[in-house]
């Protein structure tokens, strides 16, 4: 299956901004209180550009194997408010051994609102668990 991955891969995903995915939440799953505004969270456009990389890998992938991100760098350039549809669009522009580098592109209703690069590795999820295992015993 991981034969068949090439660069050229496009995959492309769709959700609507809710208040869980807005920097107020955000802000309160890390203890923090200011008032911000309602508005789709950077770190939550990031996770989605990650899962969109997710979704486009899993029917290349065998069973045991998974990805982890390994780098981003993206830019936020927009803001999108609660309600809104933001569409983030990847694809897979370099395959060097496990490494795999995508280029993304995020827009809501009106605009673009981000784009830059994703890498993930391509790792064996047994042995991954087991040096977790290692790192936290308890």
């Amino acid at each position: 299956m991981l034969d068949d991955l090439k660069p050229g891969l496009r995959y492309s995903a769709t959700i609507t901004v809710g208040e869980a995915l807005a920097v107020p939440a955000s802000g309160r799953l890390l203890g923090e209180t200011a008032d911000m505004p309602p508005v789709f969270a950077t770190a939550n456009m990031i996770a989605f550009v990650e899962w969109t990389c997710v979704a486009a890998l899993a029917p290349y992938l065998s069973s045991d194997q998974r990805t982890v991100g390994t780098r981003v760098d993206m830019t936020h350039t927009a803001a999108t408010p609660i309600g809104m549809k933001v569409t983030a669009e990847i694809e897979l522009v370099e395959i060097d051994g496990r490494r795999l580098r995508f280029r993304a592109n995020c827009r809501d209703e009106i605009e673009p609102i981000g784009e830059g690069f994703h890498e993930r590795t391509i790792i064996d999820h047994a042995r991954f668990m087991q040096r977790l295992v290692r790192k936290n015993p308890g």
